[in-house]
């Protein structure tokens, strides 16, 4: 079986249609899908259940198979039973051979047969992604799977995953019972780990002993990433597992790479553990948590496009001053620089009044959603947060990012400056999206603005983790220049008065989107 990483065209070949449909394929919203294949948690707290609940929160259609059912609550496991293999292969064809499914997650697989019998649709049914979480030891501590399975997850079933989620624990019993008690043994197992097969590994440590700290360590087979968020004290921990997996294959869904993907699951988790917290369920040591935190929040708090990196190709700034010297709106100049192929938006007002800025800022997230550009709004965390944007973009004397974060929950993006090595590793540490590096060259928008060059800019996209937009003195004239230096974390040019300092900004906006696109192909 091969890989099944690969991107899949719609619609297969293989997918039975109806002749009674009465739309079009062409006249068909595509909805992203997953498919989960677990065990049913009657506490409803992990499993199935769970799976469903975290792919609902994140705008994605899940179906689901069930592999076994468990007689289970918040005081712990009282019994399971396992589902014939052959009535598991029966769900499987039924959805997949229905349902257009992009990725697989799976959870409780409790026999070598139903390993079998999923390998062998998934052989016969296709996916984007198939994400494992090797369900073994509940967070409980309670054993969910015996020995038998081992040998199969190693030889068969890991060889095809694109990521897999084990807890120390599980990651312990995988590699033969060595032991995993500090971070310095999670990133040895992520690597043995990833030998085995698996193109990504995410060893989760929130169970490590003598940890202040909730650490998990992604390994992408060259680097590794510490991902760190504060522990949370709490019973209501039941789940978590399963919730963080299935976030990621609801992220990938939608069409983020791994990393974001993980990235999100994470904030994803530490948010509904940190609102849910101080609630109770059952009467026993470990509660569930609330998946639907976002519908308790303001909506507006939840970003409604997904970011990739490639969104930061042709960054528009917009400048009020600008825009009145040229006697157009803001709204007239946002909507220009989208026809002409802006891939993201930034709002950057110094001189209007909030309530004047706040109403322009809701118009232009309305167009921005129409066209499904994301909408940054640059320093004004309030103005963000009251608009629905999709995240801000803030400088190193503004509010810290780490902070922002908490602010704005797991979902938008935050976008930070940074023009020296150290700033951009500390984004990282705090949690933001990308980072904006520059001046590269000499500008009139912004005073006293010390320029790194094309050196420095450079230096800053090889040290980042991130994906980096290069900003200052950028034009039609020098940015083919700087996607020359050739770094694949440089992922596009930011400009202000390339842009709106124009009399026409739809014609500049095209000459510019056309000069980046060149460029990205020529390297």
């Amino acid at each position: 079986m091969q890989s099944l990483g690969g991107i899949r065209s719609w619609p297969a070949t293989w997918r039975t249609t109806t002749s009674s449909m009465s739309t079009t394929t062409e006249s068909v919203r595509k909805v992203a899908q997953v498919l989960t294949v677990a065990g049913s948690d009657s506490g409803a707290g992990a499993g199935i259940q769970a799976d469903i609940k975290v792919c609902a929160a994140r705008g994605v259609y899940c179906a689901s198979v069930i592999t076994s059912v468990t007689a289970q609550n918040t005081r712990g496991v009282q019994s399971v039973h396992l589902l014939p293999p052959d009535f598991v292969s029966e769900q499987l064809k039924s959805v997949l051979s229905d349902f257009e499914i992009d990725v697989v997650k799976t959870g409780m697989l409790p026999s070598p047969q139903i390993v079998e019998v999923l390998l062998q649709s998934l052989s016969d049914f296709p996916v984007r992604a198939l994400v494992v979480d090797p369900v073994m030891v509940s967070t409980s501590g309670h054993v969910l799977a015996g020995s038998s399975i081992l040998s199969i997850f190693r030889e068969r079933l890991l060889p095809v995953a694109d990521i897999i989620t084990p807890n120390v624990k599980e990651a312990s019993a995988l590699l033969g019972g060595v032991p995993i008690q500090t971070v310095a043994e999670m990133r040895s197992a992520a690597k043995s780990l990833h030998e085995m097969g698996p193109r990504f590994v995410l060893v989760k440590g929130g169970d490590l002993p003598d940890s202040s700290d909730s650490v998990d360590v992604y390994f992408d087979g060259k680097e590794f990433h510490e991902l760190h968020s504060p522990r949370i004290t709490t019973r209501n921990t039941h789940g978590t597992g399963c919730t963080l997996a299935s976030c990621i294959a609801a992220e990938l869904a939608k069409g983020s790479n791994m990393l974001s993907a993980v990235k999100v699951a994470k904030r994803f988790v530490d948010t509904a553990l940190n609102y849910s917290k101080d609630i109770g369920i059952g009467s026993g040591m470990q509660g569930p948590f609330d998946h639907f935190l976002g519908l308790k929040k303001d909506p507006q708090t939840y970003r409604q496009s997904t970011f990739t990196p490639d969104d930061l190709l042709l960054y528009a700034v917009t400048d009020s001053r600008m825009n009145k010297k040229w006697n157009r709106s803001i709204v007239d100049a946002v909507k220009a620089a989208i026809i002409g192929g802006a891939t993201i938006i930034q709002l950057r007002e110094k001189e209007a009044e909030t309530r004047e800025f706040l109403e322009e800022a809701k118009s232009c997230v309305d167009i921005c959603r129409s066209n499904g550009v994301c909408l940054l709004i640059n320093d004004r965390i309030d103005i963000a947060l009251a608009c629905g944007a999709d995240g801000v973009h803030v400088g190193q004397s503004d509010m810290p990012v780490d902070q922002v974060r908490s602010l704005l929950g797991p979902d938008k993006i935050i976008g930070v400056s940074c023009k020296t090595q150290e700033q951009a590793h500390q984004a990282w540490k705090d949690g933001a999206d990308y980072i904006g590096s520059g001046g590269v060259f000499p500008t009139n928008t912004k005073a006293n603005n010390r320029t790194i060059g094309l050196d420095g800019l450079k230096e800053v996209c090889k040290a980042s983790k991130l994906p980096v937009v290069a900003i200052g003195g950028i034009g039609i004239s020098n940015a083919e220049s700087v996607m020359r230096i050739d770094e694949p974390n440089l992922k596009g040019v930011a400009v202000v008065s390339a842009l709106f300092d124009q009399e026409c900004v739809l014609t500049q906006a095209k000459k510019l989107h056309k000069t980046l696109k060149e460029s990205k192909r020529e390297h």
